[in-house]
């Protein structure tokens, strides 16, 4: 299986537009190479490297979690408001929604995890930990895509010169 985004390269830089210092909208998925017998597809997105690079926690911080994606859709667009089928999970934040990224320190991954399910799991809001032990013994395949992104700080305002 394979998952990828017009808006950015694997391993590539996450547009600002993308991220909570720009628009904070989610980015264009794609997919492909789909197994036989897939009955849905869950997203989780999570950012290994928080709260620092040098330092992350044992558990990534999660951005957005969906489960149940009907088997027949290979794309979601840009900025997703409403789901082609499937529902939006709780993210770290508590919040059923895509939060993009605002790291607070140094360059982070974020890795966009997609899974082939053989069956519609059924369940409402999960959390990714949720989602993940409704997926045990389910999983057809899985793809993943990393994106980076580190803020920039505003520019200087006020230089004398040229």
């Amino acid at each position: 299986m394979q998952l990828s985004s017009p808006a950015f390269p694997p391993g590539g830089e996450i547009p600002i537009q993308y991220t909570q210092d720009g628009v904070d909208e989610s980015p264009p998925l794609l997919w492909s190479d789909i197994p036989p017998g897939t009955q849905s597809f869950a997203l989780i997105v999570d950012d290994p490297d928080a709260p620092d690079p040098k330092a992350p926690s044992p558990q990534p911080w999660v951005h957005w979690v969906l489960v149940d994606l009907p088997p027949d859709i290979r794309s979601l667009p840009e900025g997703v408001m409403r789901l082609p089928g499937g529902r939006v999970g709780l993210n770290d934040w508590g919040n059923a929604s895509w939060d993009g990224p605002l790291p607070p320190t140094g360059r982070h991954r974020y890795r966009f995890k997609l899974y082939a399910i053989d069956r519609m799991l059924g369940i409402e809001r999960p959390t990714k930990a949720e989602l993940e032990a409704a997926m045990k013994d389910h999983v057809l395949d899985e793809a993943q895509l990393i994106g980076k992104y580190r803020r920039h700080p505003p520019a200087q305002a006020g230089h004398a010169g040229a």
